[in-house]
C-alpha cells in the first residue's frame, strides 16, 4: 500500500520508512499492511510505526479503495518458468484463463534470486494485486513466502511444505502409466527405464510408477533393465549403452525425460539398432522442439503446464471471490503424443 503525507508535501515511499526504521522494505510492507501471519518482532513493529508517524504517514485513500473494490490484477511470480522453452506455457494458460474475467496477469521471473523475489512480491503487493500465483519450473516442495500471508495464493507446479494453500502439480505417476502401457499395448514385455539422478519429487514418483505398471501387467522388473544417469542427452546415451549391451536386452526403453531420449537415439545408432524396428523409445515432457525433430519422431507424454496455469487462475479467482473457499490440492494428467518411435517388438 502506498502512503503520502498530504497537502503539497512530497510523497514518501516505503523505502524512506525502511531507512528510518533500519529494516527492509518488505518488512515495512507487511507491518504497514498489517499482515498478521508475518513474523516480525514486536519491537521492530513499534519502530516501524514510530518511523511512519514521525514522517507523518497517512494511508493513500485511492490505493485503499482499489483494495476494497479489487484491482483485477493477478501476480505471477516464478523462478525460471519464463526463461525455459516449455514451462512458459504455464503463463499462457494462466493469461488465457484470466483475460475473460477482466483480470490482467503481472508476471515476474526471479531466476531463483531470493532478493529479487522479495522485491517482486513487495512491488506486487504495493500494486494491490488481488492474488498471487507462485510457480516453480519443476515439480517441487517449497515454503510459501511470509510476504504472501493474508494474500490469496495458489502454487503452480509445486506443493507447500507446511502451510495449507491451493496447489496444482502434474500427475507424474499417471503420466508414466500412459507411457509404459503404450509399450505394453504394442506387445513389449522387456521394457527398460532410463532413469535419472535428480533428487526432485518427480524422480521417485516416476520410478515407482514404472515398476508398479509392469507388476500390474504381471511382469517382474529386472534391475538390469534400469540405468541411472544425469538428466541430459549424454546421460541418456550412457544409460542406453549400459542397458542395451546386457544379455536379453529390453525391446523398449521408457525415458525419464525427452532430453535423455535424445541420447538413447544416439546409443541405438551406435549399436546399429533401428528405431522402432529393433528398439521402441518413449519419453516424458513432450519437448516439441526435441520430439518433433527426432527421426523417427519421439512418442512422449506431456507435462500439463498450460492446464496447470489455467486451473491455478480459476482456483485463485474462486478464493478471491469467496475467502471461505476451501483450498484444493490437485494433480493434472498429461497427454500421450504418439509419433513414430514405438512399434511391436521385432519378430512379434
Amino acid at each position: 500500500m502506498e502512503y503520502f503525507t498530504g497537502g503539497d508535501m512530497p510523497k514518501v515511499g516505503m523505502s524512506d520508512v525502511a531507512a528510518a526504521a533500519g529494516v527492509s522494505v518488505s518488512t515495512v510492507s507487511v507491518v504497514l499492511n498489517r499482515v498478521k501471519s508475518a513474523r516480525v518482532h514486536p519491537q521492530t513493529r513499534e519502530r516501524i510505526w514510530k518511523a511512519a508517524n514521525d514522517l507523518g504517514y497517512m494511508p493513500n485513500g485511492m490505493a485503499r479503495g482499489l483494495r476494497l473494490q479489487r484491482s483485477h490484477l493477478i501476480g505471477f511470480v516464478s523462478d525460471f518458468v519464463a526463461t525455459t522453452p516449455y514451462a512458459g506455457n504455464m503463463i499462457v494458460g494462466a493469461q488465457e484463463a484470466a483475460l475473460p474475467t477482466g483480470r490482467l496477469l503481472m508476471a515476474v521471473d526471479t531466476s531463483g534470486d531470493a532478493r529479487l523475489e522479495e522485491t517482486a512480491l513487495t512491488s506486487l503487493l504495493q500494486q494491490q494485486v488481488d492474488g498471487v500465483l507462485y510457480a516453480a519450473m519443476y515439480h517441487r516442495s517449497l515454503t510459501v513466502p511470509e510476504l504472501l500471508g493474508g494474500t490469496p495464493t495458489v502454487l503452480v507446479n509445486a506443493v507447500a511444505q507446511s502451510s495449507t494453500v491451493s496447489s496444482v502439480v502434474p500427475d507424474e505417476q499417471g503420466g508414466v502409466r500412459l507411457a509404459v502401457t503404450e509399450l505394453l499395448d504394442h506387445g513389449h514385455r522387456r521394457i527398460g527405464y532410463v532413469d535419472c539422478t535428480d533428487r526432485i519429487l518427480a524422480a521417485p514418483l516416476r520410478r515407482r510408477a514404472y515398476r508398479a505398471t509392469l507388476r500390474k501387467a504381471g511382469i517382474v522388473p529386472d534391475p538390469a533393465w534400469t540405468a541411472v544417469e544425469p538428466p541430459t542427452s549424454r546421460g541418456g546415451y550412457r544409460a542406453a549403452l549400459d542397458i542395451l549391451q546386457r544379455p536379453n536386452r529390453p525391446t523398449a526403453l521408457f525415458c525419464y525425460k525427452d532430453t535423455m531420449a535424445v541420447g538413447v537415439y544416439q546409443a541405438a545408432h551406435t549399436l546399429g539398432l533401428r528405431i522402432p524396428d529393433d528398439l521402441s523409445i518413449i519419453g516424458f515432457d513432450n519437448l516439441e522442439l526435441l520430439a518433433d525433430n527426432q527421426f523417427p519422431g519421439l512418442t512422449t507424454v506431456s507435462l500439463p503446464h498450460h492446464e496447470m496455469g489455467a486451473w491455478a487462475v480459476r482456483q485463485l479467482i474462486a478464493e478471491i471471490t469467496d475467502p471461505a473457499t476451501t483450498p484444493q490440492q490437485t494433480k493434472i494428467l498429461g497427454t500421450l503424443y504418439r509419433r513414430d518411435s514405438v512399434a511391436p517388438p521385432s519378430g512379434a
